[in-house]
């Protein structure tokens, strides 16, 4: 089930693209069906296919009428690149602050994994 502050079909966008990422649905594969997402995401079908939607207009995936969304050829690697953006951006500041204030090294956190 999905919970946080952040708006449900951002989340269930976020787990789309780390399942693309993983490996779970690589380029050429299928990703589940709406109503087969919703039901294991605890979602409304309409909020995934938002999410899917999304995708979909940024050709990250590709419709086949009456079969379904395939991961498309490239989307791994834009993906990654968007996402490496996004973190080193918009979550890796404030990562790296907090890790100043603690007085915490790249070291320390390399020997606690």
């Amino acid at each position: 089930m999905i919970s946080n502050s952040r708006p449900v079909y951002l989340r269930l966008r976020d787990e789309i693209c780390a399942g693309i990422l993983d490996g779970r649905y690589p380029e050429g594969a299928a990703l589940p069906s709406v109503r087969a997402f919703a039901a294991e995401q605890g979602a409304n079908p309409l909020t995934v296919a938002k999410a899917y939607q999304q995708f979909q207009d940024e050709g990250m995936v590709t419709v086949q009428r009456g079969i379904g969304m395939f991961v498309a050829p490239g989307a791994v690697a834009a993906l990654r690149t968007r996402e490496r953006e996004s973190f080193l951006t918009g979550e890796w500041p404030e990562i790296a602050a907090r890790m100043r204030r603690l007085g915490l090294s790249v070291a320390d956190l390399t020997e606690t994994a």
